[in-house]
């Protein structure tokens, strides 16, 4: 495709170069978890190489060498790859090739620009960047989903220790946001804490399918060019890297171009998103006041709420969380149109299907520990407030039903309005 310049500096080489003239569209790059399961998966693949006696020992633990160096923080700002790129994260897989084979090289002996370690012939070797970057895909998601998991469990925990703290309150009950029968604050929380419960259960559920990987399995699945062996060796190699499940895909094909397992993963995440917004918009409603709203909660105060009135606090952290819950909205649905965009054996959507799913694993997990410490762990029952609504409903005559009847309930209710 003839010549183009490289900063004599930069690891990368002229593919990466490439890839940052034609690309230039935002400022958004491949997730840093990302990089780091497509350098184990290079490791990996590296290994079982060497084992299959493909790769020489000499090349084979220069690049091993390189790939932790990476992992362990180096070289961080060799990878400029806007996300939007080419569909399949080509331009992403062979920036990291690039940068690890001139590590490799330097390992070696040698110096920027040769390539005593080639990134295709050697790095690259037995992978196609159609298996190998949806599979990083998985293995940086699966940790940052175990990490949300268990920042949902805390959550949950924290609920149902609130909903025993204050089972004997009473308060009103409210539909159509009107009154209604009271109900104990204590099985408000209850029942925040089962909706996460189930939110957790969900995401566990999506495990097994996000751990099954299709590295090895090349341009479509099938894995053309590769030892029988090879497949198996790598995930070998990888469990031993990071300490993962992952086990060989029972169908290459459809690990190839299937992006449903992500769109799956996401709409549980999207799941716990909207039973977290929905918590926080009660929590809001329920510590709205002081004087002129309900007043049945009162919020830890995080930080002074206007600049122009003094003394106003905010549900700040209520209102961060749901900002959050409604980037990760838009984030599933950017997931689920990429989902369906895939066509004959390849999704061509690969690089924003990842960016998308990582940001919200991360930012979820991050809003849910938020809410849970600095908002939900602190507040407070204003049990007085919550009884005098609950004794001054006009839902109270539901308790004369059985005895007078609907209709003598209601004449009571409308004369005592």
């Amino acid at each position: 495709m003839g010549p183009i310049d490289v900063p004599a500096e930069a690891y990368y080489g002229a593919h990466t170069a490439r890839s940052l003239n034609n690309f230039k569209i935002s400022p958004l790059r491949t997730h840093s978890e990302q990089i780091t399961a497509l350098v184990q998966l290079k490791l990996a693949c590296a290994k079982a190489n060497v084992e299959l006696g493909l790769l020489s020992k000499r090349k084979g633990g220069a690049i091993v060498r390189a790939c932790r160096e990476i992992i362990g923080g180096k070289l961080r700002d060799e990878f400029p790859i806007d996300v939007f790129q080419s569909g399949s994260g080509t331009s992403t897989n062979m920036n990291v090739n690039e940068v690890v084979a001139q590590r490799a090289t330097e390992h070696l002996g040698g110096g920027r620009g040769d390539k005593l370690v080639h990134p295709n012939d050697d790095v690259n070797m037995g992978q196609s960047t159609n298996n190998v970057f949806p599979s990083s895909i998985r293995v940086a998601a699966l940790p940052l989903l175990l990490e949300l998991v268990a920042a949902a469990g805390s959550l949950r925990r924290t609920l149902a220790d609130k909903g025993r703290k204050f089972d004997r309150v009473i308060k009103s009950g409210r539909t159509h946001l009107q009154d209604a029968v009271p109900i104990r604050m204590g099985q408000v929380f209850a029942a925040f804490s089962r909706s996460v419960e189930k939110d957790v259960a969900r995401l566990v559920g999506k495990i097994p399918f996000m751990s099954e990987l299709g590295v090895g399995g090349n341009a479509v699945g099938t894995g053309i060019n590769t030892h029988p062996s090879f497949r198996r060796l790598i995930i070998k190699h990888l469990n031993k890297e990071t300490g993962g499940g992952f086990v060989v895909t029972s169908n290459g094909v459809e690990a190839t171009h299937g992006t449903n397992d992500m769109a799956d993963l996401s709409g549980a995440v999207q799941t716990l998103a909207v039973d977290v917004a929905r918590i926080c918009n009660d929590l809001r409603l329920m510590a709205s006041g002081p004087l002129t709203g309900f007043n049945e909660v009162v919020l830890p105060a995080v930080e002074p709420g206007s600049s122009i009135m003094p003394g106003k606090i905010n549900p700040s952290i209520c209102e961060a969380v749901n900002m959050a819950c409604l980037r990760v909205f838009g984030n599933h649905q950017t997931i689920t149109l990429a989902a369906l965009s895939a066509q004959l054996e390849l999704n061509p959507t690969m690089p924003v299907t990842a960016h998308a799913l990582l940001e919200s694993l991360k930012i979820m997990a991050a809003a849910v520990r938020t809410l849970d410490v600095k908002c939900v762990s602190g507040m407070k029952v204003n049990a007085e407030q919550c009884r005098k609504y609950a004794m001054e409903s006009p839902s109270l005559a539901t308790f004369l039903n059985p005895v007078l009847g609907y209709d003598a309930a209601a004449r009571i209710v409308k004369k005592a309005l």
